[in-house]
């Protein structure tokens, strides 16, 4: 593909492949660029096409190219895209998904690089228009780009809002450090990275609507403790009443987030970076990560600026026409419509239709007359649906209501004329279809209204996908009717895995699954097929994790792309299976794995923790949590020479240097002399103890020799996700045993109790019981023999506390503990031969790999266009 940094011939080859406008791991920026699309062959198409500009790359701006493109705008636009982030069009709905690590930002792209190209759209992605002349027809951007336009479409989106409070921040007027908002793949990217570091343990957020809980719930993902705060006396409450709201707030608090509604934030603690918040009314809440989650405001600076009518919002008249100009068009968050702004992407796909139709000339009676809203969302794993009116607004209004807290469950419906003109449900969405149809088309309503919360004779959920409208919407978030469905089925798709990546529907917030497999269903026939992707341990190879196993063993495969030449022949290195691969490879073959660095993330290649800024933290070993006076001198010696921004305790028992360059890093480990601590990867991790018996007057085993000497034995190894074990002395429990992947405890008469699967961090789980043994010797064993089974059986990622619920601390006990399967010495040879091949990571300090592997890359240069005069 062509771009100025091409013509530089500075990328390297992962840039080649990517594209500089696409997605990157986690913490990769990119370089603002041009995309020109292709030079295609053949006579050269008529002159007379009108130049199309459209400023803003979102959700709003793609989907009215998209539709322009669909009427025929190709043949009458040269068309030109400003985009004010350096990427494509991704789901920014998708983000929180990012945050919790369901979806990498890799997935959330809507429009490839290829699709601007093919349809020969020049894209200036990283750029931001500044300001329109309006009597000339130019659009001038903060690059130097000037650029004419026949017709032109604002699309500039919404910006987070930051409600006024102290400390905000920091005196040189930048975001004080542990500050985040939540709006785009930088912000997510930035927040995953402090919530990754060892020493960042609890968060705020400032807001509990939809955006403030789903930021909640993905921090949770990575062992963060949360408080929402919200002004509002509940939760959600421009999308349910207050009794929804104490139903909603029972199931997010049951999830281990601490919710404080009708108070306010009036400041952020700290000097230099986050120690907490204040509230008004309340105590202060400690933290070290602040996310502001209270809501948007539209991006009209640019339309200010040009002299357009802005009151809300940028004024629009029914054809998504800016008001008394004739060739600027308006569409999505920026937008108001008749005093109305809509901040859902259901209005945003009714606009584009309506503006496409008018630009393009197919449908010149085409207007947009506002949109009745109704929404369909997965909260914090929480079923909501809203529609209309909360709760009963006049005397003659009937409102049937159905409450049940335990489950979580609450349905209300507000009728009126029997037409119905509100409904609010949680955690049970079996009748949204049905629902939504009937408020959106009128429709008269059952006699017997309980059987609009149930099928009690009303219409069944078959019956009702069958009577949906065609054109009714079965994915609000990216604008997938029924009909759209039914003729991907009719086309020949018959799986709905295949039906949603053809559609997108389902590809938001996931709550229209049940209904895009139901739709799917019903236009096949019946005669949908399984999908086998779902059992793959990676996506890009096309096996279960015991055939994959089964399969590197039997033809000898080494590296991992061994295992793609010779299991997925013909395909393409898929990079979001690599990591998963070589953590696999390397428990199954120990040291016979060949090691490639291309599979491992930039955290595994330098064996450091990228952090927020760049640099990256260095945690030494200090097994037990037990240290030495020479320790400690070598530590706070390297913290001076290398000018150590931050020196943090973190709570696995060990110190955290933070703030060292990448290129630093071989210097700052060869003077601290220590093992690396391992506080990056997918590996095991650390082992807490407490003091034990030879100092507490509690203590009745020696969890500190203990804890010592599981860590010794088992450090590094590669697991399908981290492992953090603790042992303690008593059942006092100080080193917090009950909730680790694997927790001893001490108890009377010399025994010790072995606990798995627990969790203290975005799941709170007690650890079950595996069993109780008299000997730390056996300890030992059971401890290494369960971690060898759940990394040959637990799927790429998937935590204890999630594995041993799934296959059933019964199995597991009877497997590890019983030798019920007869597979108890192959498990401990196992994993002798993963401790016998142990390796201190930054012994590469002497000998990298790889000649860059602790260079810093210097960024690429692009080239600037010429303007138009």
């Amino acid at each position: 593909m062509t771009t100025v940094a091409d013509e530089n011939k500075r990328k390297t080859q992962h840039q080649r492949q990517t594209g500089p406008l696409g997605p990157g791991p986690l913490g990769k920026d990119k370089p603002n660029g041009t995309l020109r699309p292709k030079h295609k062959t053949g006579p050269a198409k008529p002159a007379a096409r009108r130049r199309l500009v459209v400023i803003g790359n979102g959700m709003a701006g793609a989907r009215a190219v998209e539709e322009i493109l669909a009427r025929g705008g190709a043949e009458q636009f040269s068309i030109t895209m400003f985009g004010d982030e350096p990427y494509g069009n991704y789901n920014r709905i998708m983000l929180s998904h990012v945050l919790s690590g369901e979806e990498s930002d890799a997935d959330i792209f809507l429009n490839s690089l290829h699709w601007y190209q093919d349809n020969n759209i020049t894209l200036h992605a990283g750029v931001r228009v500044e300001r329109i002349d309006r009597f000339t027809k130019y659009v001038f951007a903060n690059n130097g780009h000037v650029v004419p336009y026949d017709v032109l479409i604002i699309a500039t989106g919404s910006q987070s809002f930051m409600p006024p409070m102290d400390g905000l921040y920091t005196p040189s007027g930048s975001i004080k450090p542990g500050v985040f908002t939540f709006r785009t793949i930088d912000d997510t990217r930035n927040m995953v990275q402090h919530a990754q570091s060892e020493d960042h343990h609890r968060a705020v957020v400032i807001g509990g609507g939809l955006l403030g809980l789903e930021a909640a719930r993905g921090l949770q993902s990575h062992g963060i403790d949360v408080d929402v705060v919200h002004s509002g006396s509940h939760l959600m409450n421009a999308q349910m009443g207050p009794d929804g709201g104490a139903i909603l707030r029972r199931s997010v608090e049951a999830l281990g987030i601490r919710v404080h509604t009708g108070s306010r934030t009036t400041a952020v603690l700290g000097t230099d970076k986050v120690t907490g918040v204040r509230l008004r009314d309340r105590p202060d809440i400690d933290c070290d990560m602040v996310v502001v989650a209270a809501g948007i405001r539209p991006n009209v600076d640019v339309a200010v600026l040009s002299g357009l009518q802005v009151e809300r919002a940028i004024v629009v008249d029914d054809q998504l026409r800016v008001v008394d100009e004739d060739s600027i068009y308006a569409v999505g968050e920026c937008v108001q419509h008749r005093g109305e702004v809509y901040g859902l992407v259901a209005p945003l796909w009714e606009q584009a239709v309506v503006l496409a139709n008018h630009i393009t000339g197919a449908d010149s009676t085409s207007a947009y007359l506002g949109s009745r809203i109704a929404t369909k969302l997965k909260v914090a794993g929480v079923e909501v649906a809203s529609m209309g009116l909360q709760g009963p607004e006049r005397e003659t209004d009937e409102h049937i209501v159905f409450s049940e807290p335990s489950r979580g469950v609450f349905k209300s419906i507000v009728i009126r004329d029997n037409k119905m003109v509100g409904a609010t449900l949680l955690g049970d969405s079996r009748k949204v279809a049905y629902l939504t149809q009937a408020f959106d088309k009128g429709l008269p309503l059952p006699e017997e209204r309980i059987s609009l919360m149930f099928d009690l004779g009303g219409p069944a959920e078959e019956q009702g996908v069958a009577e949906l409208d065609d054109g009714a919407q079965v994915c609000n978030c990216n604008g997938v009717s029924k009909r759209s469905l039914v003729d991907t089925v009719k086309g020949g798709c018959n799986t709905v895995a295949g039906a949603m990546d053809a559609t997108r529907a389902g590809k938001g917030c996931g709550s229209c699954k049940l209904l895009v497999k139901q739709v799917v269903e019903w236009a096949a026939g019946g005669a949908v097929e399984e999908d086998p992707a779902a059992s793959y341990y990676v996506p890009g190879i096309p096996l279960d994790k015991a055939s994959l196993m089964a399969a590197i063993r039997k033809q000898g495969l080494r590296s991992v792309s061994s295992v793609f030449a010779a299991l997925a022949p013909g395909s393409a290195e898929d990079a979001k299976s690599k990591m998963g691969l070589a953590s696999l490879m390397k428990m199954m073959l120990a040291d016979q794995y060949i090691d490639e660095r291309d599979a491992r993330f930039i955290n595994d290649r330098v064996h450091a923790n990228i952090q927020r800024d760049g640099t990256f933290s260095v945690v030494p070993q200090m097994k037990g949590g037990v240290t030495s006076v020479q320790q400690l001198r070598r530590i706070a010696d390297v913290a001076e020479k290398h000018n150590i921004p931050l020196i943090k305790l973190t709570g696995g028992q060990r110190i955290d240097l933070l703030g060292v360059p990448k290129e630093d890093l071989p210097q700052v480990w060869a003077d601290l002399d220590m093992p690396s601590g391992y506080a990056y990867g997918k590996s095991f991790r650390t082992v807490k103890t407490c003091v034990g018996k030879d100092f507490c007057r509690y203590g009745t085993g020696d969890s500190t020799k203990l804890g010592i000497e599981i860590e010794s034995r088992f450090q590094g190894i590669e697991a399908p996700a981290k492992l953090k074990l603790a042992v303690s002395g008593c059942p006092r429990n100080c080193a917090e045993s009950l909730v680790k992947d694997v927790g001893v405890v001490a108890v009377e008469g010399g025994r010790w109790e072995l606990y798995v699967g627990g969790a203290a961090g975005a799941h709170i789980r007690k650890g079950d019981l595996l069993a109780t043994v008299d000997d730390p010797e056996e300890v030992k064993v059971l401890t290494g023999r369960f971690m060898q089974y759940y990394r040959e059986n637990a799927n790429w990622l998937e935590r204890t506390y999630a594995f041993v619920p799934r296959v059933g601390i019964d199995h597991i006990r009877a497997v590890v503990v019983e030798d019920s399967e007869g597979i108890a010495a192959d498990l401990d040879a196992a994993m002798q031969a993963s401790v016998d091949s142990y390796v201190d990571p930054w012994t590469e300090r002497d000998d990298p790999l790889t000649p860059g592997q602790f260079r810093t890359s210097l960024p690429l240069t692009v080239l600037p266009q010429v303007p138009v005069r």
